[in-house]
Protein backbone atom coordinates (compact mmCIF):
# COMPACT_ATOMS: atom_id res chain seq x y z
CA UNK A 1 0.00 0.00 0.00
CA UNK A 2 1.39 3.32 -1.14
CA UNK A 3 -0.38 6.62 -0.11
CA UNK A 4 0.76 10.18 -2.02
CA UNK A 5 1.97 12.17 0.05
CA UNK A 6 0.68 14.02 1.90
CA UNK A 7 -3.20 13.63 1.75
CA UNK A 8 -2.99 10.27 0.18
CA UNK A 9 -1.46 8.39 3.55
CA UNK A 10 -4.69 8.75 5.78
CA UNK A 11 -6.81 7.31 3.15
CA UNK A 12 -4.01 4.51 2.32
CA UNK A 13 -3.72 3.99 6.32
CA UNK A 14 -7.38 3.18 6.41
CA UNK A 15 -6.88 0.85 3.21
CA UNK A 16 -4.03 -1.05 4.75
CA UNK A 17 -5.44 -1.79 7.92
CA UNK A 18 -8.67 -3.39 6.54
CA UNK A 19 -6.09 -5.62 4.30
CA UNK A 20 -3.65 -6.44 6.91
CA UNK A 21 -1.07 -4.72 4.50
CA UNK A 22 2.36 -2.98 4.85
CA UNK A 23 2.13 1.14 4.34
CA UNK A 24 4.76 3.17 2.72
CA UNK A 25 4.43 6.58 1.11
CA UNK A 26 5.31 7.84 -2.32
CA UNK A 27 6.70 11.43 -2.54
CA UNK A 28 4.84 12.69 -5.49
CA UNK A 29 5.23 16.93 -5.89
CA UNK A 30 2.23 18.32 -7.52
CA UNK A 31 3.61 21.30 -10.12
CA UNK A 32 1.47 24.17 -9.83
CA UNK A 33 0.53 26.92 -11.87
CA UNK A 34 2.08 30.13 -10.42
CA UNK A 35 -0.47 32.06 -8.30
CA UNK A 36 -2.52 29.23 -8.53
CA UNK A 37 -0.57 26.45 -7.02
CA UNK A 38 -3.78 24.18 -6.43
CA UNK A 39 -4.00 23.72 -10.68
CA UNK A 40 -2.09 21.45 -10.88
CA UNK A 41 0.45 22.05 -14.91
CA UNK A 42 2.41 18.95 -13.77
CA UNK A 43 4.12 16.78 -11.52
CA UNK A 44 7.42 15.72 -10.06
CA UNK A 45 8.60 12.41 -9.07
CA UNK A 46 11.58 10.72 -7.81
CA UNK A 47 14.03 9.91 -10.07
CA UNK A 48 13.46 13.09 -12.42
CA UNK A 49 10.10 11.62 -13.54
CA UNK A 50 7.97 14.96 -14.72
CA UNK A 51 4.39 14.92 -16.45
CA UNK A 52 3.46 17.78 -18.05
CA UNK A 53 -0.24 18.89 -18.62
CA UNK A 54 0.18 20.34 -21.98
CA UNK A 55 -4.20 20.91 -21.67
CA UNK A 56 -2.78 23.15 -19.06
CA UNK A 57 0.77 24.83 -19.63
CA UNK A 58 -0.21 25.40 -24.09
CA UNK A 59 -3.67 27.23 -22.87
CA UNK A 60 -1.94 29.52 -20.08
CA UNK A 61 1.21 29.83 -22.25
CA UNK A 62 3.42 29.05 -19.46
CA UNK A 63 6.78 28.95 -20.61
CA UNK A 64 9.62 26.24 -20.02
CA UNK A 65 11.36 29.07 -17.65
CA UNK A 66 8.85 28.80 -15.54
CA UNK A 67 8.47 25.67 -15.74
CA UNK A 68 12.18 24.40 -14.71
CA UNK A 69 11.63 26.98 -11.86
CA UNK A 70 8.62 25.67 -10.66
CA UNK A 71 10.18 21.87 -11.01
CA UNK A 72 13.24 22.83 -9.01
CA UNK A 73 11.67 24.71 -6.45
CA UNK A 74 9.22 21.16 -6.03
CA UNK A 75 12.09 19.24 -6.12
CA UNK A 76 14.10 20.28 -3.39
CA UNK A 77 10.63 20.10 -0.91
CA UNK A 78 10.47 16.10 -2.74
CA UNK A 79 13.97 15.68 -1.12
CA UNK A 80 12.91 17.10 2.17
CA UNK A 81 10.43 15.20 2.26
CA UNK A 82 11.85 11.70 1.48
CA UNK A 83 14.35 12.48 3.98
CA UNK A 84 11.78 13.74 7.06
CA UNK A 85 8.91 10.61 6.19
CA UNK A 86 11.64 7.80 5.39
CA UNK A 87 14.54 8.67 8.65
CA UNK A 88 16.82 6.29 6.58
CA UNK A 89 14.39 3.79 5.67
CA UNK A 90 14.38 2.18 1.98
CA UNK A 91 11.59 2.65 -0.09
CA UNK A 92 9.34 -0.02 -0.01
CA UNK A 93 9.79 -3.01 -2.50
CA UNK A 94 7.23 -3.22 -4.97
CA UNK A 95 9.10 -5.73 -7.39
CA UNK A 96 7.14 -8.51 -7.86
CA UNK A 97 4.12 -7.52 -5.25
CA UNK A 98 0.23 -6.29 -6.02
CA UNK A 99 0.41 -2.95 -4.98
CA UNK A 100 -2.23 -0.76 -4.31
CA UNK A 101 -1.31 3.17 -5.23
CA UNK A 102 -3.85 5.83 -2.97
CA UNK A 103 -4.41 9.48 -2.89
CA UNK A 104 -7.14 11.46 -1.52
CA UNK A 105 -8.74 12.14 -4.91
CA UNK A 106 -7.77 13.04 -8.66
CA UNK A 107 -8.14 16.41 -10.39
CA UNK A 108 -6.28 16.50 -13.21
CA UNK A 109 -4.25 13.04 -12.27
CA UNK A 110 -1.28 14.64 -12.93
CA UNK A 111 0.12 13.90 -9.39
CA UNK A 112 -1.17 9.81 -9.83
CA UNK A 113 0.25 9.46 -13.49
CA UNK A 114 3.97 10.30 -12.06
CA UNK A 115 2.90 8.32 -9.15
CA UNK A 116 1.73 5.25 -11.64
CA UNK A 117 4.69 5.60 -13.94
CA UNK A 118 7.28 5.47 -11.04
CA UNK A 119 5.79 2.61 -9.42
CA UNK A 120 5.27 0.77 -12.66
CA UNK A 121 9.39 1.19 -13.20
CA UNK A 122 9.57 -0.62 -10.31
CA UNK A 123 8.31 -3.31 -11.56
CA UNK A 124 4.97 -4.64 -9.43
CA UNK A 125 2.95 -7.83 -10.47
CA UNK A 126 -0.60 -5.87 -10.78
CA UNK A 127 -1.07 -2.07 -10.07
CA UNK A 128 -4.08 -0.51 -8.37
CA UNK A 129 -4.96 2.61 -8.15
CA UNK A 130 -7.32 3.76 -5.98
CA UNK A 131 -8.70 6.92 -4.77
CA UNK A 132 -12.37 7.85 -3.11
CA UNK A 133 -12.87 10.59 -5.58
CA UNK A 134 -12.02 11.66 -9.14
CA UNK A 135 -12.82 13.03 -12.58
CA UNK A 136 -13.66 11.09 -14.81
CA UNK A 137 -11.14 12.13 -17.40
CA UNK A 138 -8.36 11.62 -14.97
CA UNK A 139 -9.13 7.99 -14.18
CA UNK A 140 -9.21 7.25 -18.29
CA UNK A 141 -5.60 8.62 -17.96
CA UNK A 142 -4.53 6.33 -15.40
CA UNK A 143 -6.12 3.16 -17.31
CA UNK A 144 -3.16 2.54 -19.88
CA UNK A 145 -0.65 2.87 -16.84
CA UNK A 146 -2.51 1.20 -14.15
CA UNK A 147 -3.85 -2.76 -14.52
CA UNK A 148 -6.49 -1.67 -12.62
CA UNK A 149 -8.50 1.87 -11.57
CA UNK A 150 -10.50 2.03 -8.36
CA UNK A 151 -12.81 4.90 -7.78
CA UNK A 152 -15.59 5.00 -5.29
CA UNK A 153 -17.15 8.59 -6.65
CA UNK A 154 -17.24 10.01 -10.07
CA UNK A 155 -18.89 13.37 -9.74
CA UNK A 156 -20.89 15.05 -12.59
CA UNK A 157 -19.46 18.52 -11.55
CA UNK A 158 -16.14 18.41 -10.64
CA UNK A 159 -13.93 21.61 -9.39
CA UNK A 160 -11.80 20.53 -6.57
CA UNK A 161 -10.94 16.98 -4.12
CA UNK A 162 -11.94 19.16 -1.17
CA UNK A 163 -15.46 19.65 -2.51
CA UNK A 164 -15.90 15.78 -1.76
CA UNK A 165 -14.47 16.13 1.93
CA UNK A 166 -16.28 18.03 5.17
CA UNK A 167 -12.88 18.12 6.57
CA UNK A 168 -9.97 18.77 3.89
CA UNK A 169 -7.87 19.95 6.47
CA UNK A 170 -3.51 19.72 5.19
CA UNK A 171 -2.08 16.77 6.42
CA UNK A 172 1.22 17.48 8.16
CA UNK A 173 4.28 15.99 8.00
CA UNK A 174 4.16 15.02 11.72
CA UNK A 175 0.87 13.34 11.29
CA UNK A 176 2.44 11.09 8.00
CA UNK A 177 5.49 10.36 9.73
CA UNK A 178 3.18 8.95 12.99
CA UNK A 179 0.98 6.96 10.41
CA UNK A 180 3.77 5.32 8.95
CA UNK A 181 5.63 4.22 11.92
Amino acid sequence: MLGLARGGVPVAREIAAALEAPLDALIIRKLGVPGHEEYAMGALGGGGHIVVNQDVVGPLEISQQTLSEVAAAERRELLRREADYRRGRPPADVRGRTTILVDDGMATGASMRVAAEVVRESGPRTLVVAVPVATEAACRQLVAIADDVVCADLPTSFAAVGESYRDFDQVSDAEVRRLLG
